[in-house]
């Protein structure tokens, strides 16, 4: 006899995540919303993950779905999670994330009553200095152009969304040609094929941070990944942008380079700053006080820190 499909299905990558996987696996199973699953993939864990997801395997029996995969990422593996869900709906949950205990409840009846095909929420970064550091919950984005802040930036995390399953098989699941943004990427995908999203205005979602090993800390390929994401959408979605002020839609897609090299030249990540400063220039999103920082860019990497490391960058811009 086949088990019923729950309604909920959770996805979960796990790579050598021990020390936090229970609490995450706690926190999307022990839901005030029990009709659901988790899927959790793990990716060729090493630091004994596999056992604690198999201990906790026997004490939520048939609603924990443990699944294996060779290393290869984070987003393959939720592919692969995808590609096993049965429920009408899915939410992503890292293995070092955690979610409050109503979490799905409170997606779920906002989702519904409303109508849409996703809710997404306020999440709060724990741990380290780096990103917003206290509660954030985004904007009512059917309230404003959700394809301008789309543009802007990633309008919410991985885990702090719930959406219908129908979407996600549409758009084929994550792409994986941007490694870097690829929740970016899905997310404006997602916009592409619908904008029928509603807000609860709750922190709900908790994003653990753990410094440089993480693939965001890599701040210059983050940049040109999201830049290239943001590229696509305008190719294949004229329409939606139609109404956007090429200069605007310029400010928006190619701009987003420029800020990024000069505040990761304050910031003396010059490794960041000179590929930024390089595909800023082939945009030609600059004006004539840039030229110095971006000429110096083309140099040999050495001569490059060498460069501005003896400059006076007062007054730049």
């Amino acid at each position: 006899m086949s088990t019923p499909c729950p309604l909920i299905s959770v996805v979960m990558p796990c790579f050598n995540a021990a020390p936090f996987v229970e609490e995450a696996v706690r926190s999307a199973l022990d839901q005030t919303f029990q009709d659901s699953e988790l899927i959790v993939i793990d990716d060729g864990s090493t630091d004994g993950s596999g056992d604690v997801l198999a201990r906790l395997q026997h004490v939520y029996g048939e609603r924990l779905v443990l699944l294996r995969s060779a290393r290869g990422g984070p987003y393959p593996a939720r592919n692969l999670g995808l590609a096993r869900a049965r429920g009408q709906w899915v939410a992503f949950l890292d293995a070092d994330d955690w979610w409050e205990p109503d979490f799905l409840a409170s997606m779920l009846a906002a989702a519904t009553q409303g109508g849409a095909d996703l809710a997404y929420c306020g999440w709060k970064n724990v741990g380290g200095d780096r990103g917003r550091t206290l509660p954030y919950v985004p904007p009512n984005f059917a309230e404003a152009d959700a394809v301008d802040a789309f543009l802007s930036d990633c309008p919410w995390p991985i885990h702090a969304a719930l959406v219908r399953r129908k979407v996600l098989q549409r758009l084929g699941g994550f792409s994986v040609r941007m490694f870097s943004a690829m929740d970016y990427d899905l997310w404006i995908r997602v916009l592409g094929v619908t904008q029928s999203m509603v807000r609860v205005p709750r922190v709900l979602a908790y994003y653990r941070w753990h410094g440089n090993g993480q693939i965001s800390a890599v701040k210059w390929r983050q940049v040109l990944h999201a830049w290239r994401v943001r590229k696509d959408f305008v190719a294949a979605h004229a329409d939606l942008v139609a109404h956007l002020p090429r200069a605007r839609l310029k400010e928006l897609v190619d701009g987003v380079l420029l800020r990024a090299a000069y505040e990761a030249f304050w910031r003396r990540d010059l490794d960041s700053a000179q590929p930024l400063f390089r595909q800023a220039l082939r945009t030609g999103a600059w004006q004539t006080k840039d030229l110095k920082y971006l000429a110096a860019s083309l140099l040999p990497r050495g001569s490059f820190r060498a460069l501005v490391g003896r400059s006076d960058t007062r007054g730049a811009a």
